[in-house]
């Protein structure tokens, strides 16, 4: 796969015929990869956050199903199809909130299905090239998005860069786009707890790069919005639905009420495959619940008392009249609504003679 000069990070890749994992629990003190020689790896490394951010489990999951795919055709080559559908099924119910993980193994399934023979050279192409679209898209949106931003500082929440997806990231690819055109001056990262993504990840991918971060405790984000100097909240999503509504990490939420009362602009940076059409609003977006020990226990070290409880949403849902911009490969939208989203997706639709959009479902199985 072509690497750009500022492509500098895969948190997912294919190599050797296996997938590859850069862990993601062990970073910033250590750089190590996993393995995954089949699917059920692929979906433990999903479950355990090995890999984690919307667009890179999706991509996970399209090599996820070439492995299953290897192994039932390997077992039987005339019925490899008998059990395949439900290994899907075992990937798919990893992580339920985050859209392209069943965006992927739709897209695959629905290529896999038209396949006499050997899958695994077919699916293989389709899993590269939904890699590739996911790249694409983020240089586009980080174009986009880097256009809206003129000066000062900007927030981010999460992690949504590199290692978050294929390369380059959503909401860090507009950072990045906009650090070398000399659009922005700072970069303030939430901590994210209770895995500490922004100044485990995202601070960790900024500071490879040389562009200033300074990282904010989720209480402290208010008070910082307050002073001035940020004029933009840039965020990725795991899933927007089709009224704008938008999940992603928890605490995004709470950081766009704080934006809206200090008038500090909000941003959501996500691809057309994490838009999900089929959800009228967010109210209808699976909101994953994560064991009480991730908030109870750092590190294997008790941070409460014994016997208490602890709530642990991964997710919450942001209004779309709290956004904005909505930004994608296919477009900026102002203030979105459903009518502006559904205008959006129907026009990426139409723009291809086929009417199959450029990262939606295949349909002919000798791509590659």
């Amino acid at each position: 796969m072509k690497r750009r000069e500022d492509d500098t990070v895969r948190a997912v890749s294919w190599t050797e015929g296996r997938l590859r994992l850069l862990d993601q629990r062990r970073l910033p003190d250590a750089i190590e990869t996993l393995d995954c020689h089949a699917m059920t790896d692929a979906a433990q490394a999903i479950r355990d956050l090995v890999v984690r951010g919307a667009p890179a489990i999706g991509i996970t999951a399209a090599y996820g199903v070439v492995l299953a795919a290897r192994a039932r055709y390997a077992q039987s080559p005339s019925n490899w199809k008998a059990g395949f559908l439900q290994d899907l099924d075992s990937l798919g119910a990893t992580r339920p909130t985050a859209i392209n993980l069943a965006w992927a193994i739709r897209r695959m399934s629905r290529l896999a299905m038209s396949i006499e023979g050997d899958p695994e050279r077919v699916l293989l192409a389709e899993a590269f090239r939904i890699h590739e679209e996911d790249i694409e898209a983020n240089y586009r949106m980080g174009d986009l998005g880097a256009a809206l931003i003129s000066g000062g500082a900007v927030m981010t929440h999460c992690n949504a860069g590199a290692l978050a997806t294929g390369g380059y990231g959503t909401a860090l690819g507009v950072v990045r786009r906009a650090w070398r055109s000399g659009r922005l001056g700072e970069v303030y990262a939430g901590e994210t707890r209770p895995w500490l993504q922004g100044s485990r990840l995202t601070a960790w991918e900024l500071v490879q790069e040389g562009i200033p971060v300074t990282l904010v405790c989720e209480g402290a984000a208010a008070s910082l919005l307050r002073q001035g100097d940020v004029g933009w909240v840039v965020v990725g999503a795991d899933r927007v639905a089709a009224n704008g509504d938008v999940a992603n990490k928890i605490g995004t939420y709470a950081l766009a009420v704080h934006a809206r009362r200090h008038g500090v602009r909000f941003m959501v940076v996500a691809p057309t495959s994490t838009v999900d059409m089929d959800c009228p609003t967010g109210d209808r977006i699976p909101v994953e619940l994560r064991g009480e020990d991730e908030v109870l226990r750092l590190a294997g070290r008790p941070l409460a008392p014994a016997g208490a409880k602890a709530w642990n949403p991964v997710f919450d849902i942001t209004p779309a009249e709290l956004i904005d911009v909505l930004v994608t490969e296919c477009g900026v939208v102002q203030r979105p609504d459903d009518q502006k989203l559904a205008n959006l997706m129907s026009h990426w639709k139409a723009s291809y003679p086929t009417g199959e959009p450029l990262n939606g479902p295949a349909t002919r199985p000798d791509r590659g």
